[in-house]
């Protein structure tokens, strides 16, 4: 067996090409190619423009982006070449640096750029700038970033920039249509898989559906003029939910192709029960009763004696891979005790099938990505979206879903990406599709305490515990499963920098970084000079310690795009601080509590001991009751206002009075 994406490249070859047109088309690569390898002539009008075209308050302006796609082998080759007006000196700030994003086996290679200043002198981009950095990965799946910076760059320069993307994915081509700056004209050229006359199908989202028209040497093309900027905004959906884009699948109209069999087909051999996994299965539930204890059973099995080899350290990953063999059956990873995610989640599957269980794979989209309903789609697009793959379990008259395959994820969890989903569950005939389980706030918590002392100076200081759980450590546990103990500390460190920027941290502690039954611990001791501010003979002092030098969370007066949050969540603090001597309390009136219907609760006490000596603050927030996490934009001055109040709470600060 084999991960997510490879998966669908077998699905695709074994199901589809025998019925589709030959990728690799015979004739030789066009004369246009030629045009990928040279820099068009600057005409000296655009040197002298002085104003944008497209939006009159741009800083910058793509006079072209054109884009020649091509089957290569198995994969999809993406030739960019892109020009770029800078009007003033903010396009200059956001423009000299690019950055191209790529994710898993893809690549981006041949990068070449220039300057082109506004009196015709050119200064090319140096191959020894061009940088490359990871910036996430999850499981076997890294994002990675390629970034240069242009020299020279001025308000009224041009600068122009080719590069190649080699896409791991010959069936569906992900087109962009907007950038975050304004686009004069942009062309998509790409290349028939066939020699025959054929037009390639193509779904446009979040817009005019866009058309092709077919040109020499078997390419199709489509040409956009005047395309507005794609501007993000703060805890919003997912881009391809609101940014305009085409989806092109160069494939015929399959009328006799069903997802549910073809997967069916594929899976039926892979989770064949034989005498091993029946003894196995058998012996693991042993005396459990319940259907919920034997489940958990099964699942603590395939996370704790199945070794995931994606998380191995990628030096110990590349050494052993030549090493690993291709499990063909769950009773293959169960001999070896090794396999990738979905080997494991296929093993937990027939092992649930031979202890009696109607256990399934279940096909389900990432809503990290787009909102995709298989119910209203084709089947082709379900193919293309639905990529992960969970396994459901009927038990107690409900299915309930697994994922053993990430072991950072509690029980009764999936992935905040994937909860809230409409899953396809496969079946041996047809498909049953039931909504994944949102998981209600309390299950993700961060709960932090802080037990400190106030200085008559107003430095602050103690010890202080945050508790992740939920989505809040799977997310945390998934980044940072192969940073050293430094890298942590570097990591807490700069997050209550950003806050506190006087912090001074030292013992810091991190627990069960690796271990899903528990909270995700760090710990520390801080201390933070001037966190009360002195005022003559008052200290004027902040209760909310873990909110101190946070920013609002929506700062725009206006909304475009709906607002969307990951998923519901709750935040516990306990907060206690020891008085300085000779100081009291000269205004103690705290924050009051409210509640935003019934999705949002906000709850915070004041006390102080009765020797006057110590304050304690509690504070609780809970957001998303119910699952509700998207609101539409027309809500957005009621959800400001919450946050507002929010933020103007917990920023509330009561007085200290210094005895005579």
């Amino acid at each position: 067996m084999t991960n997510n994406r490879e998966l669908w490249r077998s699905v695709a070859l074994r199901f589809i090409l025998p019925f589709a047109f030959i990728l690799l088309a015979a004739t030789p690569a066009p004369a246009r190619q030629d045009v990928w390898k040279t820099w068009k002539p600057v005409d000296q009008s655009l040197l002298a423009l002085k104003s944008p075209v497209v939006e009159k308050d741009a800083d910058a302006e793509a006079i072209f982006w054109e884009v020649q796609v091509e089957p290569k082998d198995d994969k999809a080759i993406f030739t960019n070449y892109i020009r770029i007006k800078i009007f003033t000196d903010r396009g200059k700030e956001s423009r000299s640096t690019v950055e191209i994003p790529y994710a898993g086996k893809d690549k981006i290679e041949n990068i070449v750029g220039r300057t082109i200043k506004a009196d015709g002198a050119i200064v090319d981009l140096k191959s020894d700038t061009i940088l490359e950095r990871t910036v996430v990965k999850t499981g076997d799946i890294k994002v990675r970033v390629i970034s240069f910076v242009f020299p020279a760059v001025e308000a009224g320069a041009i600068i122009e920039y080719r590069w190649r993307e080699v896409r791991n994915d010959m069936f569906f081509l992900h087109l962009e249509l907007q950038l975050d700056i304004p686009v004069q004209s942009l062309k998509y050229s790409i290349k028939s898989q066939s020699d025959s006359v054929f037009t390639p199908r193509v779904k446009t989202f979040n817009g005019q559906a866009i058309f092709f028209t077919k040109e020499k040497d078997n390419y199709f093309s489509t040409t956009m003029t005047n395309v507005p900027a794609y501007r993000e905004e703060p805890f919003m959906p997912p881009a391809a939910q609101v940014r305009r884009w085409m989806l092109v699948y160069q494939l015929p109209d399959l009328m006799s192709f069903n997802l549910n069999t073809v997967y069916h087909e594929i899976f039926k051999s892979l989770l064949n029960v034989n005498d091993d996994v029946q003894k196995t299965a058998t012996a693991i539930v042993a005396d459990a009763t319940t259907p919920e204890q034997k489940l958990d059973r099964l699942l603590d099995f395939c996370r704790t004696k199945i070794k995931n080899i994606y998380s191995e350290t990628p030096e110990t990953f590349a050494s052993n891979q030549a090493k690993i063999k291709e499990n063909k059956s769950s009773s293959d990873v169960l001999k070896r005790r090794t396999g990738t995610g979905l080997d494991i989640n296929l093993l937990f599957c027939a092992l649930a099938r031979a202890v009696g269980f109607d256990a399934r794979v279940a096909l389900v989209a990432d809503r990290s990505q787009f909102f995709f309903d298989p119910k209203t789609e084709d089947a082709l697009l379900g193919a293309y979206f639905m990529r992960t793959h969970k396994i459901a379990v009927r038990a107690s008259d409900r299915w309930r879903f697994f994922d053993p395959g990430n072991k950072y994820l509690p029980t009764g969890m999936l992935r905040w990406q994937e909860e809230g989903q409409n899953a396809m569950i496969l079946g041996r005939f047809s498909e049953t599709y039931q909504f994944t389980p949102m998981s209600p706030p309390e299950r993700s918590l961060q709960k932090r305490t802080a037990k400190l002392r106030l200085s008559e100076d107003g430095t602050l200081e103690g010890d202080v515990s945050i508790e992740y759980s939920g989505h809040f450590a799977t997310g945390k546990r998934e980044t940072n499963e192969k940073a050293s103990p430094q890298e942590h500390e570097k990591m807490l460190r700069d997050m209550l920098k950003e806050q506190m920027s006087t912090a001074e941290l030292s013992n810091i502690r991190v627990e069960n970084l690796t271990e899903s039954s528990k909270p995700l611990i760090y710990s520390f001791h801080v201390r933070v000079p001037g966190y009360a501010q002195r005022t003559g003979r008052r200290l004027i002092l902040q209760l909310a310690f873990f909110q101190r030098g946070l920013s609002p969370r929506f700062t725009s007066s206006q909304r475009n795009h709906s607002i969307y949050f990951h998923f519901p969540w709750l935040e516990d603090d306990d907060v206690t601080i020891d008085l300085p001597v000779g100081f009291a309390l000269d205004n103690a009136d705290g924050p009051a509590s409210f509640n935003a219907s019934t999705v949002c609760k906000y709850e915070v006490k004041t006390l102080v001991t009765d020797d006057k000596r110590t304050l304690i603050y509690k504070r609780r927030f809970l957001f998303g009751a119910g699952g509700v996490i998207f609101f539409p934009s027309e809500a957005y001055q009621q959800l400001k206002s919450v946050f507002d109040t929010l933020h103007s709470r917990d920023n509330h600060s009561i007085a200290l009075k210094q005895s005579q």
